[in-house]
């Protein structure tokens, strides 16, 4: 067998298994920036229109503050319970993706900031 000057055969398998392992995660970690950088371009990018309907939904809480409208508020907070409820099993899967998620929220914030 040929032994290159400088490198052992244990080393190269040492390598090769650190490799292995950190391969997938870095694949998350990548993945998870660039989508979240896009994400946060993207959400920059609607703000306006996210202004616009915050000040709809205010002046709508204005009218109901001042009894020229009426709001069911109990029909209201079901239906967002439904909504929300099947929504709560994402949960599981986020804390799996773990590093994934986290380079998401960082390349949200990257690309949110970006100019």
């Amino acid at each position: 067998m040929e032994k290159r000057k400088g490198v052992s055969q244990t080393g190269c398998r040492v390598n090769l298994v650190v490799s292995e392992v950190f391969a997938p995660i870095l694949l998350q970690l990548c993945i998870g920036g660039i989508g979240g950088f896009f994400i946060g371009y993207a959400i920059r990018k609607v703000v306006k229109v996210a202004l616009i309907l915050g000040i709809v939904v205010f002046f709508l809480m204005f009218l109901v503050y001042i009894n020229v409208i009426g709001v069911d508020y109990g029909g209201l907070v079901s239906n967002f319970i439904n909504t929300i409820n099947p929504a709560l099993g994402l949960l599981t899967p986020l804390l799996v993706h773990l590093p994934f998620v986290a380079s998401l929220i960082i390349g949200l914030i990257i690309g949110f900031k970006k100019k």
